[in-house]
């Protein structure tokens, strides 16, 4: 039975407030600078100095600007590391904006084909709202790009560089979705009425030639062959003529991605560690790399990431960014900020609970380029973040363990690092993983 708020109730809680040790000096800061400035705890600083004992140099930080792509900025980061290495190349990138092209035309591909699919389902059912809400963004997860990539290859920045609108999104993802939703009206009438399969196949190609207009307009061309020039540090010049996109991802940069796998730990009910998960309506390329994910316990998540690291391998992943974090320190700790105590309320709760009730999911993907290991166990990692260089350490974070723990969802693992009993599960389950619904917040996007 439902209770109003009565007059004795406000009351009771006005004389509760009034009894709460310092309750006038506490409601000063906290209303005078804000709940996050009146909790900082200074310790953090101390504890979270930029220091470890495992740690590979990465060079300069990249920048996604005003984009969602830090999945694709946090890949791509992975795979130019050793390349920039081999070449002696000092502030190389690969170019984001090309594998932002292909992906927002794949995107919108997989929206139109899926809105076939479910056109006969009423608006309304949970699934169709699901399509509509978003056709298309920025945000993806390590299959999706792994997926762009065995399909287009990859291109150096200087090839395909940034445009405004690749730096800053929101003009073209607005007037991209409008144009998408507009074909999903066509699509579903044409489905109602029944149309042949060739009609409604010959309308979505018309809808594609339209997105692949408004994506050459504000991102640019993406190029089917090129020239590659490069002076190395020595000062040695390099040229590389009759490049493909694919035929450059073979020759310098060659990574199996068949073998790097993405890992999460989601300590959730419904998802028994040791098993291989999807989610439905997950991906961005029609007939490409399904989304797949290992779910293992914290432990194991956390020692096969030290061994990649301890291998000289840097470590995509993704987590909740915003949860406990100083942006502009650079500091992910779950003691930065001591939100519970200073309001004194309880904020405490279990990542499944978390999980399972819509307080946290994977925002952002960073690279792991370091771990502070002290008597063998994690206290600290390095972070390399996608915002430039102005926050944190030059553009590098420090990750407490405990920040780890709590808000750390996926890793992506050379497979070879696994063991034997892990490696059989990925081999047995690949082909038929447990499908989960499109809103599971391990299909959350990294943005």
């Amino acid at each position: 039975m439902s209770k109003e708020i009565t007059s004795a109730n406000i009351e009771k809680f006005a004389q509760d407030f009034a009894e709460l040790p310092k309750s006038n000096a506490t409601a000063n800061a906290v209303a005078h600078n804000g709940i996050l400035a009146a909790s900082r705890n200074i310790a953090a600083d101390v504890a979270m100095t930029p220091n470890f004992s495992v740690e590979i140099q990465t060079g300069d930080v990249a920048n996604q600007k005003q984009s969602g792509r830090c999945w694709m900025f946090a890949a791509l980061n992975t795979m130019r590391h050793p390349l920039q290495d081999q070449l002696k190349l000092k502030g190389f990138e690969l170019s984001q904006n090309y594998t932002n092209f292909w992906d927002k035309f794949e995107k919108s591909n997989w929206f139109l084909e899926h809105v076939i699919a479910t056109a006969d389902l009423p608006l309304g059912d949970r699934k169709v709202d699901f399509l509509l809400a978003t056709p298309q963004q920025d945000g993806g997860q390590w299959d999706m790009l792994c997926a762009l990539i065995e399909k287009y290859g990859l291109v150096p920045k200087d090839v395909m560089p940034e445009t405004y609108n690749s730096s800053k999104s929101s003009e073209l993802n607005t007037t991209l979705n409008t144009k998408l939703r507009k074909d999903a009206v066509e699509l579903r009438q044409l489905v109602a009425d029944k149309a042949t399969a060739d009609a409604i196949a010959a309308a979505k190609d018309k809808m594609l030639n339209e997105v692949y207009r408004i994506l050459v307009f504000t991102l640019g061309k993406p190029p089917v062959q090129f020239d590659w020039e490069y002076t190395d540090s020595d000062k040695v010049y390099h040229r590389e003529a009759g490049l493909t996109p694919k035929s450059f991802y073979e020759k310098f940069v060659g990574l199996d991605l068949e073998d790097h796998i993405s890992l999460i730990n989601s300590p959730t009910a419904d998802k028994p560690f040791n098993h291989v998960y999807t989610v439905d309506l997950l991906g961005n390329v029609v007939g490409g790399r399904q989304v797949r994910h290992l779910n293992l316990s914290i432990d194991d998540f956390k020692a096969l990431t030290i061994k990649q690291l301890q291998a000289g391998e840097t470590v995509w992943f993704g987590s909740d960014v915003g949860k406990i974090s100083d942006r502009q320190a650079g500091i992910l700790d779950t003691e930065v900020y001591q939100t519970g105590e200073t309001l004194d309320v309880d904020l405490s709760m279990t990542k499944a609970e978390r999980l399972d009730h819509g307080e946290s999911l994977m925002t952002h993907a960073m690279v792991i380029t370091g771990v502070d290991l002290v008597n063998g166990q994690p206290t600290k990692w390095k972070v390399e973040n996608s915002w430039g260089d102005k926050p944190g350490f030059k553009g590098y974070f420090v990750m407490s363990d405990a920040w780890f723990d709590e808000f750390v969802y996926q890793v992506v693992i050379d497979k070879k690092f696994l063991s034997a009993d892990l490696q059989k599960v990925v081999a047995d389950e690949h082909d038929n993983p447990t499908v989960l619904k499109p809103w599971d917040p391990m299909g959350a996007l990294a943005l």
